[in-house]
């Protein structure tokens, strides 16, 4: 099945998706998809900065996990290019826990007495989104030298072109 549009997933929805711990057999989702992001540290852990910024989460929404991973891949890349991997640290805060499921839809003949069939039907885990729940939340953190401020302003917009959210760069020094 094909990776539906991010629309789709874009609105905040009840997490409905528990999977228990003690005694899976009573989960509602059976078999959580892994998230394609497991990198959330890049750079150098240990850099002398003296700037950090902060992209931050102007509305509610999701944030599907492809879509943070290749906004990571990207801010990544350019930051290692443009100033070298020893010169920054840059930390996704957010997790993707919220487990989207999709109903898949038939097409054919015969395929209207598949779909009626069940009508809220619950849906098969398709991956998992990050959801934003407050306003002004920080979703990325770039730690940096003060030379190299504008690269990390450059990297942070890169970043937020790849996410389907409003957000803004927050400066502390």
């Amino acid at each position: 099945m094909a990776l539906r549009p991010g629309r789709t997933v874009r609105r905040l929805e009840r997490p409905y998706t528990r999977v228990s711990q003690k005694n899976p057999r009573k989960s509602y989702v059976v078999g959580v998809p892994m998230p394609k992001i497991h990198q959330f540290r890049m750079g150098n852990p240990n850099v002398d900065a003296n700037v950090t910024l902060y992209l931050v989460a102007k509305e509610l929404g999701q944030i599907r996990h492809n879509a943070l991973e290749s906004a990571r891949i990207v801010t990544h890349q350019f930051l290692e290019k443009k100033i070298g991997s020893q010169n920054y640290y840059m930390v996704i805060l957010k997790y993707p826990h919220h487990v989207i499921r999709e109903k898949p839809i038939a097409t054919g003949a015969g395929a209207d007495r598949y779909s009626q069939g069940m009508r809220l039907a619950f849906g098969r885990p398709a991956g998992v989104a990050l959801q934003i729940r407050k306003e002004d939340s920080p979703i990325v953190m770039i730690k940096t030298k003060k030379e190299h401020l504008d690269v990390a302003k450059q990297a942070l917009k890169k970043f937020k072109y790849k996410i389907p959210l409003k957000c803004s760069i927050e400066i502390a020094e």
